[in-house]
């Protein structure tokens, strides 16, 4: 029955996989240590204003047997033109962002070599073979041991730092104020609990599992696996935050930009609670985590251009899976030639990056999911198109106060 029911999951646990990176180890956690408990109130909103968004990428996939991309083409070619273009632009400054942040971690728990660049091209190398070798059916099989590891150590990091905590707790939320404070908020919030274009990914997802057990996914499913995926991003980034909180909280410490010194920091906050017997699983649990993210980065990506592609030409295009893949990888180690030294900067640019177009992609999923090209059985019911609405009011809203106070 336990088995029945992990193997029925999969692309829940992959978009999981994506979002359990930069946005929980790295923001969340920030989030705790530079305002308490005082962002948990962004933390909720944005979950309940991005889920229409998400869901609507493998409800699309379930109800037509096509991705979101094939949805796009039929609302037109400019809307395609678009989302390629915004993707070209930003996939390079992801890909490059959860690189180094994994890179960082592996110099923490291999050695080796401090060379975070030499790091990169190994990862990236060893992502690669595993998606050549693999494919999809590694990946999902995968994702399932890591999240597994993570929420398990996670939660007892939590639990123990709780116990220990001797300050006393407050829960005043805080509407940060300033460039700075509001720059951060707009970067928690971008990849929180990822970008929305995760949701394209999501929808290729569904199908490739489709294609694995020979039989279209029925909607009901694809929903109920990713809103178990959807939940776990919400339950570990509540408690990244209270991990944050709990150890670093008014201790007068402050997280580096510079990637090597902020990964021994952030395996030092469980290793605080835990006893240094952890740091050997606390440090694979944090690097596993990150590497899932980069593998199903650098595989999702190259997919969705591939396709983009395809349908643009209307026709299977020599600039395939294999050439974007390489393409991706090359991009990604150029810009990690020149900001290797700051990967707090370049964080904050990608998840800026990817809550400023966060409206366009709200819009395009709601459009599609509610019109013509969806079934009417397989449209979102009343209650979920009143949730978009105001999600697509908050995205826009939010992308506008930020605008107006840099």
């Amino acid at each position: 029955m336990k088995k029945s029911f992990l193997n029925s999951l999969g692309p829940g646990l992959l978009f999981a996989g994506a979002a359990i990176g930069v946005s929980h180890l790295v923001q969340s956690t920030k989030a705790g240590a530079e305002f308490g408990f005082g962002l948990l109130w962004a933390l909720l909103l944005i979950h309940i204003f991005k889920y229409p968004f998400f869901q609507f990428g493998p409800r699309y996939a379930a109800a037509t047997g096509e991705t979101l991309l094939e949805g796009y083409r039929k609302m037109g070619k400019p809307v395609l033109i678009a989302y390629y273009l915004i993707n070209f632009v930003t996939m390079f400054i992801i890909q490059a962002a959860v690189t180094i942040v994994t890179a960082s971690l592996a110099s923490q728990l291999f050695g080796i070599t401090n060379n975070l660049v030499i790091w990169s091209v190994i990862l990236t190398v060893v992502s690669l073979l595993i998606l050549i070798v693999g494919k999809y059916k590694l990946l999902d099989n995968l994702m399932k041991l890591i999240i597994v590891l993570l929420t398990i150590s996670t939660i007892i990091a939590v639990s123990v730092a709780f116990v220990n905590n001797k300050e006393t707790f407050d829960f005043t939320q805080v509407i940060p104020s300033g460039t700075l404070e509001v720059t951060f908020l707009i970067a928690f919030l971008g990849w929180m609990p990822a970008p929305l274009d995760v949701s394209i990914w999501h929808s290729i997802w569904t199908l490739e599992k489709g294609k694995t057990k020979h039989i279209q996914t029925a909607r009901k499913q694809a929903i109920f696996d990713f809103n178990i995926g959807y939940i776990g991003t919400l339950f570990l980034g509540v408690c990244f935050v209270l991990l944050g909180a709990f150890v670093m909280f008014h201790s007068g410490e402050s997280f580096s930009n510079k990637g090597s010194v902020f990964a021994a920091q952030l395996i030092n906050l469980y290793t605080k609670n835990l006893g240094e017997f952890s740091h050997i699983f606390i440090a694979i649990a944090a690097f596993t985590t990150m590497f899932s993210t980069t593998i199903t980065t650098l595989d999702a990506s190259p997919r969705a251009m591939t396709k983009t592609t395809n349908l643009l030409l209307e026709k299977k295009s020599r600039y395939n899976y294999w050439f974007w893949i390489l393409l991706l990888a090359i991009g990604t180690y150029i810009i990690l030639m020149y900001f290797m030294s700051n990967m707090g900067f370049l964080v904050k640019i990608a998840t800026i990056l990817s809550f400023l177009t966060a409206p366009f992609y709200a819009i395009l999923n709601f459009l599609l999911i509610s019109g013509k090209h969806t079934p009417k059985e397989h449209r979102p019911g009343l209650l979920l198109k009143v949730l978009s609405w105001l999600g697509i009011i908050f995205l826009i809203g939010f992308s506008i106060w930020f605008l107006m106070n840099l």
